[in-house]
């Protein structure tokens, strides 16, 4: 494992140097890999995985992510299965589900846990909120996690590209005494790039916050606020979403994955730079009491009991649906599907 300085603070990184594909399929050459779920992070993981040469199995009931599964090459009777059956066959168990799925099924997976067998996670909540979900796992399986930096559509798109996506890896329970390296070839299977250690609280405190801060929900709400007061102001809905959502996406942001956001404020003009530098630290003062009220909601256990109650609803999918219609039929985001279509294409 490499240790590398991050601001004075070490950490303990794995990559594919030391970690190479060949020995990832070494460790878990004798493994039957179930992945169980295919909607998230399922295709992407399972897809990657079975490229990379692992022993690769999906379980899943039949509907549309089952025939989804068909069309990405996954043939019923062979590499694909009913969960009960898959759960039977696997050796490792990656439980892919949703949160309020994980809970709904765990009856189900528990009874087909028996001792050598592995689970896997890609998020520390089932575990963490074990009082919560019931998730407890028998002391003779190992359980540990690779949670990617991103969503599952990213995961394999940077895969195909020949690129790996950022990890966090943990082991929760080593039964076998060979559960970390496991976990890490897993990680390196499913197409990381890197492995950052961490623990299941930590990867599921910094995700929900994450989600609920600067990577959905805190830059929905800027972008509203930006927008909304643009148009107040007798600007367009074109110039307000450019100027708010398009150049931002489109420019700006490449650039800080590419090189930090020095770099990104090296590359624009004197008078942004000055503007951002003036700015940013406003913004932080005016929005680090939301964030902190957010990550004692999620500390607190309140945001995944808001999770847990919510998503197990049996009208959940069409609540849901009301909701994210709100932020589809916007004019802010209909003004972004005009502008995305005048994108031009490639040559």
């Amino acid at each position: 494992m490499a240790q590398l300085n991050f601001g004075g603070t070490q950490e303990v990184v794995a990559t594919r140097d030391e970690f190479p594909l060949q020995k990832a399929l070494d460790v878990l050459a004798k493994e039957t890999i179930a992945v169980i779920g295919y909607g998230v992070q399922g295709p992407g993981q399972s897809l990657n995985m079975r490229d990379n040469g692992f022993n690769v199995i999906v379980g899943q009931r039949a509907g549309k992510t089952y025939d989804k599964a068909v069309a990405d090459g996954w043939v019923p009777g062979e590499t694909l299965f009913e969960i009960e059956e898959a759960l039977q066959r696997g050796t490792i168990i990656c439980f892919l589900l949703s949160d309020a799925a994980q809970i709904a099924l765990w009856p189900t997976v528990q009874k087909h846990l028996t001792a050598g067998k592995s689970l896997y996670f890609s998020h520390g909540f089932g575990i963490t909120y074990k009082d919560q979900t019931g998730i407890v796992p028998p002391a003779d399986v190992d359980v540990f996690l690779v949670a990617p930096k991103g969503s599952g559509t990213s995961l394999r798109r940077m895969f195909v590209e020949g690129k790996g996506l950022n990890s966090s890896f943990a082991v929760y329970q080593d039964a076998s005494g060979n559960a970390r390296e496991k976990c890490i070839a897993m990680g390196i299977g499913v197409g990381s790039g890197y492995l950052f250690e961490t623990d299941f609280y930590r990867e599921v405190t910094s995700d929900l916050t994450g989600e609920r801060g600067t990577l959905m929900g805190a830059i929905q709400g800027i972008f509203a606020a930006q927008y909304e007061v643009l148009r107040a102001n007798g600007h367009s809905p074109s110039e307000a979403f450019n100027e708010t959502v398009e150049e931002l996406t489109q420019s700006l942001m490449p650039l800080v994955a590419e090189n930090g956001m020095d770099w990104m404020y090296a590359n624009c003009s004197t008078t942004a730079q000055r503007g951002a530098l003036d700015w940013w630290k406003p913004f932080r003062d005016a929005t680090k009491p939301v964030f902190e009220a957010l990550y004692d909601s999620v500390k607190s256990g309140e945001q995944a009991n808001i999770s847990i109650t919510r998503n197990s609803q049996p009208d959940y999918r069409e609540k849901l649906e009301v909701e994210l219609a709100e932020l589809r039929d916007s004019e802010m985001w209909q003004a972004g599907t005009t502008v995305r279509s005048l994108r031009p294409e490639r040559a």
